[in-house]
């Protein structure tokens, strides 16, 4: 199979974000931008993909959908629902970061991470940077949060991570971000925020890598 063959069959059988995967609508907007924070926290976390996703819909499910409505819960409320997702290992914790982190970002943002994207003004050590400042979110975290916003905020893509690379290299394809983002739009035309989380899934998952195969 050729590269741009493999990236047809990932991208058909994998081509789904993160974001999507936890219910998220993703729009340039506050309420799914802050979705999306929370989201990429939790992932950021050694706990398996699929847990925190999980977690996330419980703490949507349960209305934590802004940060009004964070902050609005208990933290019990907030325990409670991080273990209805299975996100127990790191429960208490995380459950005082994101009210701290809702807290933050009302005070600095105005509870609108468009006015971080202005401030970034396309730099993504600036966007990387003002992520991090929410309790909690690490390198990684930050990392998560542009490969999936990419969707919505094209200045930041293509945007490939370590662990998408690592995907990539999996699956015997290209090691170049450029490249990689060449042969999706040939092969979908959904962007790079998908071809992203693809690469991740193949990073994640041997099965991925062995249902895909890898180009001759």
């Amino acid at each position: 199979m050729t590269a741009r063959g493999t990236v047809e069959v990932l991208l058909s059988r994998y081509g789904t974000t993160y974001a999507a995967e936890a219910g998220i609508q993703l729009r340039n907007t506050p309420q799914p931008l802050y979705q999306l924070l929370v989201l990429s926290d939790l992932l950021s976390a050694r706990i398996r993909a699929s847990v925190a996703v999980a977690a996330a819909r419980a703490l949507f499910a349960h209305g934590m959908r802004s940060p009004d409505r964070m902050i609005g819960a208990t933290r019990q409320q907030r325990v409670d629902a991080l273990g209805e997702g299975g996100y127990q290992r790191y429960d208490e914790r995380t459950a005082t970061q994101l009210g701290d982190g809702a807290e933050l970002l009302l005070v600095e943002y105005g509870g609108d991470l468009r006015r971080l994207r202005k401030e970034a003004d396309g730099d993504l050590d600036i966007l990387r940077n003002g992520l991090r400042r929410t309790p909690g979110m690490g390198p990684a975290g930050a990392d998560i949060f542009v490969r999936e916003v990419q969707a919505v905020w094209p200045e930041t893509g293509p945007f490939l991570d370590a662990k998408a690379l690592q995907g990539a290299e999996r699956l015997g394809l290209p090691a170049s971000p450029a490249e990689l983002a060449r042969l999706a739009e040939q092969a979908d035309d959904r962007g790079p925020a998908v071809l992203a989380a693809a690469l991740v899934r193949a990073a994640l998952d041997k099965h991925v890598v062995e249902d895909v195969g890898a180009p001759a």
